[in-house]
């Protein structure tokens, strides 16, 4: 199993920080997310039911049809390999690891890709998996670029996998309208722009016969009752995602901005993250742990992952805490 970022609980034993006291950049995660109200009794003493309404208002918020409810995207990221014959597939790097790692587990050929090599090298591939933006270097791809590898794919009745976790924020951007064409599959996610990660609820939007078969190896009941009555309040909320596709450019900006104001020259981003590709991330990511403020840190390349502080006292401690250490 992969190790993945967000372990809040084991960095505070290691740094004997109490976990309130931690600032968790590591996510990627909206950390002003939609908030939960009261959640009916009825929801925790009965069975979810499909037509409960989340299918209806998944359709009404991303404008589609063709969408099947997963217990977060990671369910379709394990299943999607085993819904073809073995394949050449072509993974950017870095990117999401556990995309590479379920297809490699279920007997694919792998072929690693940066995003200049794709026009080449796609002739080889059956699958192409793109984030977009990529998590972490949030690298973006135009919807022309996308539809042209989409069609070059489906020619040969090849996949273009599109994981649009970080999307939400620039729906101008998705490639959603076009789900049920041939060979595309698209994969979204609550956790992200809602900050709803603890519900494990997203969704994928592909031809119905690849809907039929995950639905199939999914089983019944995959969200459970609470999560679903959640999902469907907050993607019926029109007024909040408004408000908030506003907000996240602007905390986005302002992070870069301190992080530049401090020598900390970003390589990439997106409204939900800020990624700094450094041999220095190691020392980076360990200075900022020993005074409580947690990082996402990768090794192939180096780099750090910043996720958005919460508050204005967060961005300020950020702040301090650059200006103490000196880092780079």
């Amino acid at each position: 199993m992969l190790e993945h970022g967000g372990k809040l609980h084991q960095a505070a034993q290691q740094y004997n920080i109490p976990v309130t006291e931690w600032m968790d950049l590591s996510t990627g995660l909206n950390p002003n997310g939609w908030e939960v109200s009261a959640i009916p009794h009825e929801c925790w003493h009965r069975l979810p039911e499909t037509d409960d309404g989340l299918i209806a208002a998944a359709r009404l918020y991303y404008q589609c049809q063709n969408i099947l409810a997963i217990a977060g995207t990671q369910a379709a990221i394990q299943l999607l390999p085993y819904c073809r014959p073995l394949s050449v597939v072509g993974v950017l790097s870095p990117t999401y690891a556990e995309h590479e790692h379920c297809w490699k587990k279920a007997g694919h050929e792998i072929i690693y890709l940066n995003s200049a090599d794709i026009d080449a090298q796609i002739s080889k591939l059956d699958v192409l998996i793109i984030i977009n933006p990529n998590n972490p270097t949030g690298e973006q791809f135009s919807k022309q670029q996308l539809l042209k590898w989409h069609a070059q794919l489906a020619r040969k009745d090849g996949w273009l996998i599109l994981d649009e976790a970080f999307i939400d924020s620039q729906p101008q951007n998705s490639l959603r309208l076009l789900s049920g064409s041939k060979g595309l599959i698209i994969l979204r996610s609550i956790g992200k722009f809602f900050g709803l990660a603890g519900i494990r609820c997203g969704f994928v939007f592909a031809e119905t016969k690849v809907l039929h078969i995950l639905n199939e190896a999914l089983g019944p009941w995959t969200i459970s009752h609470p999560s679903r009555y959640i999902a469907t309040q907050a993607l019926l909320d029109n007024n909040w995602q408004f408000h908030t596709r506003l907000n996240l450019p602007l905390k986005s900006k302002k992070l870069q901005a301190l992080l530049i104001q401090h020598n900390i020259i970003p390589t990439g981003h997106c409204d939900l993250f800020v990624w700094i590709k450094t041999l220095e991330a190691p020392a980076i990511h360990q200075q900022l742990a020993q005074e409580g403020i947690l990082t996402r840190l990768f090794t192939k390349p180096h780099g750090l992952r910043f996720g958005l502080p919460k508050t204005s006292e967060d961005y300020l401690r950020l702040s301090e805490v650059f200006k103490q250490h000196l880092l780079m």
